[in-house]
């Protein structure tokens, strides 16, 4: 294949190898299938899976799967041949609709949060049929949900198709009272950017706490970080330009999007962002451009990170979560539009996503906790922990002017009345002009920018589809019987305005002042995952998932326990890390040195009483206080982990990581890294940031 055009989609299932490969009326099945949810007859799925194995073999597949994403936060697969057996010990290539359809994986090692006991192994994988299947090293791919053998959803697929179907309802039934009879279906869609470390594989191998974590558990920060900005939009370097070039191509064949790369803040920092599409497609597609960053980096000698903070000191990285909604006649419900019934459709939409992210600004931030992500959130380069809205002072003045019946602009007469006035048209240059907020209006779209760089992007889409459907379920309720649409539809927008108006913020997320005034507010600063993980029982959180179909209380009970039980893990297995780290190469290190150091200033004082020993003698004595320091803070880091894992519930337990093993950890850290500073290069152990920062040539 010569060219992009070619390559693009050449391992995909998709609609035109559908169209040449089944009869007609099949492929009308699977198209009703997708878009409006209708489940395949047996005979019908029997063609479909002939098909498409016929055309998986064509491409050198020997093998298929159901890939699914359990509540691990990333992807699993189980292959099986397409062989069977026949007479005469010869075997044929067969698939069957059934296993097209519906696996059953063994569920007992993944996540469950008590959703099945131990003993209850069976879990089902479905087919979801609006996620193309594609081929990848050789296997048929074929996307499903993942489930309990009592139903409850084991991943997060289920939960995001449903959030969908919840918003689709509620935006339907608005869409219907502004006469908008040819729009058959709504669907959100998302656009994440993806930034993530390249680092030299060499380098990387040596750091024991790189290969166990994922980040950099001690470091002292070298002359040079990104202090010049000279990296970013920089020029590629050759080993990342062609880790790029590769990246493209394989992602192409698979159907997704990659369209903009380029050299982010942190020294071996980069982005890819890909176009939106449908959030459940796009989903899959950062999960397996996650994967595929991983893969093809080693095969480039280099390892793709993608942990928030792989450095402290340095810019994290994130997942820019770009969220629209779409029609299925094309139409985006954020574009302002030109004519007074847009407008008003605009401004309620736009009320909507604002309502909703003061209403469950709790959930939107439990939507993006994670240990890893705590280290970025708050950092200078990221938004705050606290959730705001920024729409640019235009729009803002906008909404002020139709909250108190005010005039809006110099020249402008009349006062703006939703549905009989047209708004001024939205200049896109004015919308986006603060980094430093978490939830922004560029234009045309809402970029929630706290979600971490590792993360599904499944979690953040699941609460922003279910809270703007309840945004929307709440104004349907209210507009469906009014008397008079326009002054009902007026008077909701100027409510919901005053009430909501606490969430927008224009100003600077990183100033301190912000904080107090966010409180003065009655926002939530939630600044780490213990403390955001019970939001999920809240009486009213508990009500909107169940309401909406989304999630059953079970199952949020079990992400409760998974969410937690994650936070914990991770940082049992980073203190563990430190503690070995220290034991085993810093301070016999460390000590090394410090005896040849001593050494030294024996052999100079033998050779000659003038000559100086200062500097072998103070640093000996320096180091030697740092070793005993560390020596008694490795001792308490193993404390407090054993005592916070003997805690008898996971909430106690993560509150005691965060409240006591964390702040042991980052005093340890501190007595390191100064070690670090004072000892020789050749006598350190492991390659330090500048050697880890600056290894891809």
């Amino acid at each position: 294949m010569n060219t992009v055009t070619e390559l693009f989609g050449s391992m995909v299932f998709n609609d035109s190898v559908m169209r040449a490969r089944l009869p007609r009326n099949v492929f009308k099945q699977v198209q009703l299938s997708i878009t409006e949810g209708r489940r395949l007859d047996s005979e019908a799925a029997n063609i479909v899976a002939n098909a498409m194995k016929d055309w998986a073999i064509e491409k050198g597949a020997t093998h298929f799967t159901h890939w699914f994403q359990p509540m691990t936060g990333i992807t699993a697969e189980k292959h099986d041949s397409f062989i069977s057996p026949i007479d005469g010990g010869k075997v044929i290539m067969e698939f069957s609709g059934k296993e097209l359809i519906q696996g059953e994986p063994d569920a007992s090692s993944f996540p469950s949060g008590g959703l099945r006991a131990t003993f209850e192994a069976r879990g089902y994988t479905a087919w979801d049929p609006s996620s193309y299947a594609f081929i990848k090293d050789g296997v048929l791919c074929i996307p499903t949900a993942f489930c309990s053998y009592g139903g409850e959803a084991l991943d997060k697929k289920t939960p995001l198709l449903r959030s969908m179907e919840a918003l689709n309802r509620q935006a339907m039934r608005v869409l219907r009272l502004f006469g908008n009879e040819d729009v058959s279906s709504v669907k959100s869609t998302v656009g994440p950017e993806q930034e993530y470390f390249l680092v030299d594989r060499a380098v990387y191998e040596k750091r024991r706490d790189l290969c166990y974590t994922g980040r950099t558990l001690f470091g002292a920060m070298p002359p040079k970080g990104q202090e010049l900005d000279d990296h970013y939009f920089g020029t590629i370097k050759p080993r990342v330009s062609a880790f790029m070039k590769e990246l493209n191509e394989e992602l192409w064949k698979l159907g997704i999007m990659a369209k903009t790369e380029h050299n982010e803040v942190a020294p071996g920092q980069h982005e890819l962002a890909p176009i939106f599409t449908s959030t459940n497609i796009a989903a899959d597609h950062n999960q397996l451009t996650m994967e595929l960053m991983q893969r093809i980096a080693r095969k480039h000698d280099m390892v793709c990170l993608l942990h928030e903070k792989p450095f402290a000191g340095l810019n994290g990285s994130g997942k820019h979560n770009n969220f629209s909604i779409m029609t299925n006649t094309g139409v985006n419900l954020f574009e302002p539009g030109d004519t007074p019934s847009e407008n008003a459709q605009f401004l309620l939409f736009l009320c909507a996503v604002i309502q909703a992210v003061d209403d469950y600004q709790d959930m939107l931030r439990l939507s993006v906790a994670s240990a890893s992500n705590d280290h970025r959130l708050g950092a200078n380069e990221a938004p705050p922990a606290v959730v705001s809205v920024y729409i640019g002072d235009e729009l803002e003045e906008i909404l002020s002017c139709i909250e108190q019946d005010k005039p809006y602009g110099v020249k402008e007469k009349e006062l703006i009345k939703v549905g009989a006035h047209v708004l001024p048209k939205l200049p896109k240059d004015t919308t986006d002009r603060n980094r430093t907020s978490p939830f922004a209006f560029t234009g045309n779209k809402f970029e929630f920018r706290m979600l971490g760089s590792s993360a599904s992007i499944s979690g953040a889409n699941v609460v922003l589809n279910t809270a703007v459907a309840e945004s929307l379920k709440q104004y349907a309720d209210a507009l469906e019987h009014a008397e008079n649409f326009e002054d009902e539809l007026h008077s909701l927008i100027r409510e919901v305005i005053g009430r909501h108006k606490r969430i927008l913020f224009n100003g600077n997320g990183y100033d301190e002042a912000w904080l107090h005034e966010a409180e003065r507010r009655g926002l939530l600063n939630l600044p780490a995952t213990p403390d955001c993980v019970p939001c999920y029982l809240s009486a009213k959180n508990m009500k909107l998932f169940t309401d909406h179909r989304v999630y059953s209380p079970a199952e949020i009970h079990a992400r409760y326990e998974i969410k937690l039980d994650t936070y914990v893990k991770v940082l049992k297995i980073e203190a563990q890390t430190m503690v070995n780290m220290v034991r085993k190469d810093i301070l016999p290190a460390v000590s090394a040195y410090s005896a040849t150091l001593a050494e030294a200033a024996l052999a100079k004082e033998e050779l000659s009483v003038e000559i100086n020993t200062s500097f072998e003698r103070e640093t000996a004595t320096r180091l030697s206080d740092l070793m005993r320091d560390t020596l008694s803070e490795v001792e308490t880091l193993k404390v407090e982990s054993a005592q916070a894992m003997a805690l008898g519930d996971v909430l106690s337990r993560a509150r005691a990581f965060k409240d006591r093993v964390l702040p042991a950890m980052e005093t340890l850290r501190e007595s390191v890294d100064a070690m670090e500073i004072l000892c020789d290069r050749e006598a350190w152990p492991y390659p330090t940031y500048g050697d880890i920062l600056f290894s891809v040539k």
